[in-house]
Parts: C-alpha cells; sequence; structure tokens
C-alpha cells in the first residue's frame, strides 16, 4: 500500500466541488484502477493558505515521514495577494524539501503541481487577466527551478487551465475554481508518469 499525503489550498481541497471530485482523490481512484494500491489521500489544504499559511499547518498537524507519494500545489494566494516572489522563494523551498522528507525522504516520492491560470475566469474580467497570467507564469518558473534543483517532479497543467476561458463546464458554480472535469484533466494529464513514479517507489 503506497501512502498518500496532499499538501495545498483551494485546489487541493477542491473548493467547489464534492469530495470526490478533488483531484487528489480523483488521482487515487486512477492509480487503482492501474493496479496501484493507493491508500486515501490525506489532505493538509484549505481554501485561501499562503504558502506561509501551509507552513504553519505543517508545524500544528506534524505529519510523520511514513508516506510514500506526496503532492504539493501552492502559490497562487501570495499571487493573489501580491507578495514578493523572493518569500515565496524561501518558503516554496522550505515546502518542497518538507514534502521530500514526509515522502520517506525520497524525491522520487514527491509531485508538485503549477498553479492553475485563474485570470481567465469570470470572476478576474475585472481585475487585470493579462497582469495574472504574467505573475503567474513568474510564479510557476520559480516553482519548476526549485523543483530541478531538488530532483523533484514537476507537473505543468497550467495550459489545461486556460482551457476555461472558452468552456464554462470546466469551472465550479462560483466560476472561479475547476470544477470535477478540469481536475479529471489534469489527472489523466500527470498520470502516466505519476503511475512511473509508483511503480519507482515499490522498487526502492
Amino acid at each position: 500500500m503506497i501512502n498518500y499525503l496532499a499538501l495545498g489550498d483551494s485546489y487541493t481541497i477542491g473548493e467547489g466541488v464534492a469530495p470526490e471530485e478533488r483531484w487528489p482523490v480523483l488521482l487515487q481512484k486512477r492509480l487503482q484502477e492501474q493496479g496501484i494500491a493507493l491508500s486515501d489521500p490525506r489532505i493538509i489544504a484549505t481554501t485561501g493558505w499562503t504558502t506561509a499559511e501551509l507552513l504553519a499547518a505543517i508545524e500544528r498537524e506534524q505529519p510523520t515521514n511514513t508516506f510514500d507519494l506526496v503532492s504539493l500545489l501552492i502559490g497562487v494566494n501570495n499571487q493573489y495577494r501580491g507578495y514578493d516572489l523572493d518569500i515565496f522563494r524561501t518558503e516554496f523551498t522550505k515546502l518542497v524539501q518538507k514534502a521530500i522528507y514526509f515522502a520517506r525522504k525520497k524525491p522520487e516520492g514527491v509531485v508538485v503541481v503549477s498553479i492553475p491560470d485563474w485570470g481567465v475566469t469570470p470572476f478576474a474580467a475585472d481585475k487585470g487577466p493579462e497582469r495574472i497570467a504574467g505573475e503567474i507564469e513568474q510564479y510557476n518558473r520559480l516553482k519548476r527551478e526549485i523543483c530541478q534543483r531538488l530532483d523533484v517532479r514537476f507537473y505543468d497543467i497550467t495550459p489545461l487551465s486556460k482551457q476555461a476561458a472558452t468552456d464554462s463546464g470546466l469551472l465550479a458554480e462560483d466560476q472561479l475554481h475547476p470544477s470535477g472535469r478540469m481536475y479529471a484533466r489534469w489527472v489523466e494529464t500527470i498520470l502516466p508518469d505519476v503511475v512511473k513514479q509508483c511503480k519507482l517507489l515499490k522498487k526502492v
């Protein structure tokens, strides 16, 4: 059995969708269909969390390093609040390092997901969609660089998130967060490589 820990914010807790439509839960289901025994994900995530707030939550909850697979999706609220990129660099690096520790100190057990582009949603129509896209690109570029340095997998789902610009069915009722259909697309995109990660974990 592969034990799974999911860390993040609204995108991980699944704001606006049913629990079974959260992307970590959908990932669990699809992996099980691939013959990989994956535990129900332990989720440490709340809508609105920044990197600092996720770090604080981890400190409170004190998860142990008994997980095999750890996913991390964080950063959109740093961007939304206009926080300094250098602060994000420091805090996100700490989060990736913690994810590695929780994954039995194995970088190959970590899955980092990019920040979706919420600038394409109706919610963002009067908030500067082009600026939002540009800032999210900066954050994701930094996330990718940190992941490469720490030897963990980075999955870019941001192009998929932009599909919501022309398909309202990819958004939840709040017209901001992804719908279950969108989360399912994320999972289908990353699934082949995560399957390989999980098979590797079973060998090491």
